[in-house]
Order: structure tokens, then sequence, then C-alpha cells
């Protein structure tokens, strides 16, 4: 609320013009700030007061002198105004009489006395006080021709507004005419006129009586040729009228106003466009093309419906930043610097966004790279983005492509289709105001089509460096250069991404955190952002290392960390509840207090198994969540020499056992393995969690371990995993995922991992912490792995395999699926 005035009603007081006593003029006067009107001295006005300050000053100050300093607001929407928001010149008033409303509000009646500048506060609270000096008025000889005349016209002046003016009550020429002063007559009339406080002010601090008359003079003859138009369109069109006459009306009377108030009409609209256009840097052909639509505009009738269209055509070929390019941050190690505080890991990202800005800083002209962002969900992609481009310096957009299935997204419309709009790509740049800002296109990989285009396609042109120099926007029908606009593309799966659009990309795989990087970034980035979030300070309530492993091991499983951020948010508004209730909680949480606030265990991490059971091995898979380790079991019975697979298998995974089992059969008898054992048992190979569907070439040596473990009886070696796929000759073939796998084996206890030759590149790209404890054996054939894996020791309870010397009953060879 504000002190503002209820009513503007002025009346005569004293001779203003009289000097005050020293008592009556402090040196020190208590400040009553204002806002929407200025107080002139003898003026007498009602302001409603409602601020605390203000309250407590007026109520001290009419039980005393009853004297305060009445000071405008330069900003009338601040509710605590500082002496930088008052104006500097103010007028003292006393208070006549101090009215308690009914409402709670308190409504004071101010008389106007003398002027007074602020030199200097000397108190902020509980109000404002400052040391002031007083203007006196300067009016020369009251009886001058000059004055005189002055007077005249302003009561002149004065009679004509109240006579066009049906608002105002005839008690003010009364009022008017029994004023003498010509002092007190400015500071009447500059109270009463009709214009905007700031221009209340500049009168009011006019020292020259004489002056302050004249500016007053001339404001009140422009409002005297307001009120006349006003009168004169109403006379011009008065009558009764029905609606369509009426809409005419006030047609007639928006173009009068506009005529006198010097409105652009389409020919002066025309001109701006074309002094706009001198100061553009664009091609010449643009240039060109630009002059041919605005003198296309002119041609156009203003009330055709073509005008706006083409108008706004015009507007938006002058708003786009044509060769306007915001200067890059060549400053390295700022950039690092940057990147690190913003995301943990992703060293391989943020080496390529180095190499990039230092082969621009040298060379100065490089086109701008298509990076793709892979990866699962969470991990960071498009915040990424934005990191990049506040460390380049650079405007940052971003784009979601998730569903968009319109070609016209992407190229925009024709100008000839109603309601035609630019492409996004087009009006990101017009958003950004620069033609080199970074645009992060977001969920690439969702991109959809149907009977109105293939966006994919549309995006070939804007994706490939070579091509996208001369991009042509439907809308816009000329080339736009999109070279230096840096395209940071995230995707969460290569397959739904066109061949073609993904070979214009550089793919930069981001594989998800490792459970020490989650931990890291809980640390120092989610868990201080959720205490922000729950209203919590950052000495609160802190978490150890241990309670921040057991939210992500047995309440998340992702790649990225979007659950764990919900968990710790879950956590927080736990201790939010406890501070708010203040109830007792520890200053650190542990693991029991995850687990008292988030229950039992969602996710249970599967551990090593023993080395006592022939046919179980522990394989390595790779998930869109993470690594995670995978058990392999076989079984033998009587039988026909029938194979069983079991566990949601997909095709690769049962070509997989096929091939093991084929090649194992090749080799018994290196093996010591009877041959007639593979005609007269079934073998049975399952996989466990078969709710979970599986496949992928991965656990194909896994798969052959365990079937040569359950024919042999041998054991397998204790903490041993492996991955890798083998060929129908025994070779072992090289698999992906080799980070979050041999991750996945340490978390569950696993020392020993064999893995193919080929994947000693991926190995050497880990850092060497997470190796730590870690042996890697490489095997090149299942021969090389069967000697690490197989021990010549038999299991504690070995099955009998006893061959039968009769000849089994022919079977066709059978592979059973469940």
């Amino acid at each position: 609320m504000a002190e503002d005035p209820e009513e503007m009603v002025s009346i005569v007081a004293a001779d203003p013009d009289q000097p005050l006593s020293p008592d009556e003029s402090p040196e020190m006067l208590p400040l009553l700030p204002v806002r929407n009107t200025v107080l002139f001295p003898g003026v007498v006005l009602p302001v409603t007061v409602t601020r605390k300050k203000s309250i407590r000053l007026v109520r001290k100050a009419y039980r005393g002198n009853k004297i305060v300093g009445v000071v405008a607001q330069k900003n009338g929407q601040s509710d605590d105004p500082t002496l930088q928001d008052l104006y500097q010149v103010g007028t003292m008033a006393k208070i006549l009489k101090l009215l308690v409303l009914p409402d709670g509000n308190t409504t004071i009646i101010i008389q106007g006395q003398s002027r007074f500048r602020i030199e200097e506060e000397t108190q902020s609270t509980p109000y404002l006080t400052a040391r002031v000096s007083y203007s006196p008025e300067a009016f020369p000889n009251k009886q001058s021709k000059e004055v005189k005349a002055l007077v005249s016209s302003l009561k002149e002046a004065a009679a004509k507004m109240l006579k066009l003016n049906p608002e105002i009550p005839q008690e003010a020429q009364v009022a008017l005419d029994n004023i003498e002063s010509p002092s007190f007559l400015t500071h009447f009339l500059s109270s009463n006129i009709n214009v905007e406080v700031s221009i209340k002010q500049q009168l009011l601090e006019i020292n020259d009586g004489v002056e302050r008359g004249t500016q007053l003079l001339e404001l009140m003859l422009k409002e005297i040729q307001l009120l006349e138009i006003k009168r004169e369109i109403h006379t011009k069109v008065h009558t009764d009228i029905d609606q369509q006459q009426r809409d005419y009306f006030l047609r007639q009377q928006i173009k009068v106003l506009q005529d006198e108030l010097g409105f652009d009409g389409p020919d002066q609209e025309v001109e701006k466009l074309r002094q706009r256009a001198k100061g553009k840097k664009w091609p010449e052909a643009v240039a060109k093309h630009f002059a041919k639509e605005v003198d296309k505009l002119t041609r156009i009738n203003p009330q055709a419906a073509e005008y706006p269209v083409s108008l706004n055509y015009v507007e938006f070929l002058l708003d786009l930043p044509w060769a306007e390019y915001t200067k890059d941050n060549f400053n390295l190690k700022r950039t690092q610097k940057i990147l690190d505080q913003d995301h943990y890991g992703m060293e391989k990202v943020k080496t390529r966004i180095i190499e990039y800005l230092a082969v621009l800083k040298l060379k100065q002209d490089l086109k701008a790279p298509i990076l793709c962002l892979y990866g699962p969900p969470g991990v960071g992609k498009t915040s990424l983005g934005r990191s990049i481009a506040k460390a380049l310096g650079r405007q940052y957009v971003r784009m979601s492509l998730g569903g968009v299935r319109d070609e016209a997204e992407i190229r925009g419309h024709r100008k000839t289709y109603v309601g035609a709009m630019p492409g996004r790509i087009i009006s990101q740049i017009k958003k950004a105001g620069a033609s080199n800002p970074v645009i992060v296109l977001d969920e690439i990989d969702k991109l959809a089509s149907d009977f109105r285009g293939d966006p994919s396609s549309a995006l070939l042109e804007v994706l490939d460096p070579e091509q996208n120099s001369t991009f042509t926007d439907n809308y816009l029908e000329v080339e736009y250069d999109l070279s230096r606009v840096l395209f940071i593309a995230t995707a969460n799966s290569l397959e739904t991404i066109q061949p073609a659009l993904r070979d214009r990309m550089e793919i930069i795989d981001l594989t998800g955190y490792t459970l020490e990087e989650k931990t890291q970034i809980a640390k120092k980035h989610l868990w201080p952002k959720m205490l922000h979030e729950h209203g919590l300070g950052p000495k609160d309530a802190g978490i150890s290392t241990a309670a921040l492993q057991r939210v992500i091991d047995d309440y998340t499983r992702e790649s990225g960390v979007r659950s764990l951020e919900r968990k710790l948010g879950a956590v927080a508004r736990n201790v939010a509840k406890s501070k708010a209730m203040k109830e007792e909680f520890p200053a650190t949480l542990e693991p029991k207090d995850v687990a008292r606030i988030l229950g039992g265990a969602i996710f249970d991490r599967d551990q090593y198994q023993d080395n006592e059971t022939a046919g179980v091995v522990t394989g390595l898979a790779w998930t869109s969540v993470g690594g995670d380790i995978l058990f392999v079991e076989s079984l033998l019975s009587r039988g026909r020499g029938k194979l069983t697979l079991s566990g949601q298998l997909g095709d690769v995974m049962k070509e997989s056992a096929v091939t093991a089992l084929s090649y194992l059969r090749s080799r018994a008898e290196e093996l010591d393995i009877d041959y007639r054992l593979f005609d007269q048992y079934d073998l049975h190979i399952h996989f466990p969690e078969g709710a979970v569907p599986k496949d992928g070439p991965s656990a194909g040596i896994a798969i052959f371990t365990s079937i040569a473990s359950v024919f042999t009886q041998r054991k397998i070696r204790s903490h041993l995993a492996m991955t890798g796929e083998i060929t129908l000759r025994g070779k072992v073939l090289p698999v992906g995922g080799i980070k979050e796998k041999i991750l996945a084996a340490k978390r569950a206890g696993v020392r020993d991992i064999i893995l193919c030759p080929k994947n000693k590149k991926d190995i050497d790209e880990i850092s060497a912490e997470y190796l730590k404890d870690l042996t890697i054996h490489y095997a090149d054939r299942v021969d090389d792995v069967l000697r690490v894996a197989l021990l010549e020791e038999k299991v504690a309870r070995p099955m009998k395999l006893e061959v039968r010397d009769e000849a089994p009953v022919p079977a066709s060879p059978s592979v059973e699926v469940s």
C-alpha cells in the first residue's frame, strides 16, 4: 500500500510568501515519502498513510510540532524507499488533522509550507530523517507588467480548462478568483494539472517564480489543446448511432488522435524499415530481396489482409542477427574450470570441447562441429550444453525435438500458407540475437515422421558443416549461414537416428556414471542442491559417504543421477520435517538413517557365488542403467541329448549357447569328456531372473565355460567373471561396455576377469583407481579361457556321469527354449 491522496481538492491557505520563523523551519526534518503526487507550498492535501514507518512518523509528529517533510518517490513501486529512491527537493508540511479510519488506515490532512532541499541523511530508522536547507520563493516585483500578464494568462488558461473539462467541480473557479499571490497561484495550478509526477517535481524544483509560471502555462496550453480535440471529436461524431456506427466512431477517434500525436502512417512505417535496413550487415543478395519486399509492401493497401503478412515478413528479416556474432572466450583454463565445476567426470567431452576452442583460437574461422552426446537418461547431456555455452561466452538455446513430426518445424512454412511461420532453427537464431549461439538439439533420436514429412531428413542440411552455410528456410526464402552455430545434439539411442543423419554428427559416448562418480556428484552437487530447495542450510544436515553409497546401491539403478536426486530429495524432506517440528535428527546421516527414511532396499545387487557347484559361471552384462553381473547355470540330466535354454533369452544368446555346445563337442577328447555323454544326457542352460529379457553378444565364453564345467565336474576359479563372444572355431571376440562391466564386477566382489585381448584398449581408458585389486586375464581362444577358469580340482559333490554301453535310441538334434 502507498500514501496516495484520496481526493485532490486543494484549498487556499495563508500567503506562502511570508517567511517562517526558525522554530517553524527546523534544520532536521522527518521525511514522509509519497508516491503519485507532489505537495506544493500553501496547498492542502489529504494523504492516506499505510506503511508502518510512515504511520510511526506522522503519529509522533502530530504529538509534537506537527511538522514533516513531504518528498515524492522516484519509483512508485518501492514499498520501503531509501534516500536514493526520493527526489532531493520536497515541501515542509504541517499536519492539520489526523484521522484513524475504521479499516485501520491513518489519514492525515497536511498543508505545504515551504520548499526544502535534502542535504544529508541523519537516520533511517525508525523512519527517514535528513538535514535540509530551505529554498525561499524568488518571485520578482509582483506589480510588474510581466508578472501581471503571467498571472492573467494562468487564470485565463485555468478558466478555459474548467470550461472544457466537465469533471472538474465549478467550485474550483471560486477558489481561483480568491487567489491573490502569484506564487501560490502557480503552486495551486501545478498541484492540480493533469501531468506526470516527474513533471510536477520539475515545477517544484524551479526557484524562479516567472520561469515556473511560464512552464506551467505551456503545460496548461497543451492540456487545453487536448481537451479541445476531444470536444471536437465528440462534436463531429455525436449522434444516435447503432453498434456499427459506434465502431466507426471509435476508429475515427483513434485516427484523429494518431494524426494529432504524430503516430506513423504506412508511409512513415515503411521509411523507418528502410532506415533500419541501412545498419544491417547482411549479404548483398539479402539486401536486394529486402528492398524488393519493401517496394511490394508500399503497393499493398494497408487495409488489405496481405499487408500485415508482408509487414511481419519484412520485420522478421530485420530482426534476424545477420553476421552478428558474440565474441568467444578463449581462456581455456577458465573453460576447463567451468566444465569441471558443473560436471564431474565426462573427460572425453571436456577434452573435445577444449580441443575445439584451442583450434578456433588459432584459426579464428573454424566451422563448428556437430556434436552428438549419446548416453542414457540423466547423465547430464542437456546441462552440458548449457555449460559449454557459458564457457564459450555464447548465447544458449535449447530446442526439444521429442515427438516433432512436421518437416515445417525445421524448414518453416512457405509464406503462401495462412499462418505461415519460420522454422524453429531460424526462430531460435532470432531469439539468441547472434549468429553463433550454442543450440542444443535435445532428444534427436525421438524425431517422428508422418504424412507431413520427415524432420530428420530436413535436419540433414542443418547438421552438415559443408552445407549449412547456405541453409534456406522456406519462410525466409533467402540463404542463412549456420556454419558458425555450435550444434549439440543429445540422444538416448543411436538405432532410431537415420543413418545419413548419424553420419553427419560426431558421436561422443556418455556411458553413465560409476558408483564412485555418483558419490562425488551427490556430495558436491545434489545434496547441497536438495538442502537449498528444502529450506535447509549446509550446517543443518550432512550425509556420510557410506550413506550416499547406500542410496545409490539399494534405492537406484540407473546410469544417470535423476533417481538419485529424487531419493536425496526424499531424505532432505524428512530432515526438513524434523527441523520444522523441532524433532531430534542426526547432524550427519548414516546408512541406518537412510534405511529408516527410505524403507527397505528396492534393488539387490548380485554378489559373487561360491565355486562349489559345477556349471555356475559369473558373466558380465551391460544394461541401460550401467553394468551388472550375470550368472550362467548348467545342469545335466538323463535323456537323449536335448538342449534346453531358459531365462527369456534373445536370438543372439540362443545362438551363443548352440555355438558353445557344438565347439565343446568337437573338443571333448582333449577335455577328457566321453563323447557318448552328449547323447545320453540332456543339457539345461539357465539364466536366473527369468522376468528380465536378456540378449547381446557378450555371454559366449561364460556359456562355454559353464558347459565345460558341468561335463567335467571341475571347479571354476574363485571370484572370477568373464565377458566375450565365441566363434565356431573357438576364437574369443571383443565386446562393448567394458567400463560398466568392470565396475559391476568390482562391486560384486570379483577379483579376476577374463577378456578378449582386443578389449585392452578399453581397459587403458579406465582410471587406475577403478582397476585396483583386479587382475585382468586376456584370452584369445576358449582354450585360454578354460586354462584360467577351470581348476583340476573336482567340485565338492561331483555328479556321477555314467555312460551306458548299449547303443542309445537315436534322437534328432533339438533345442528347446522356455
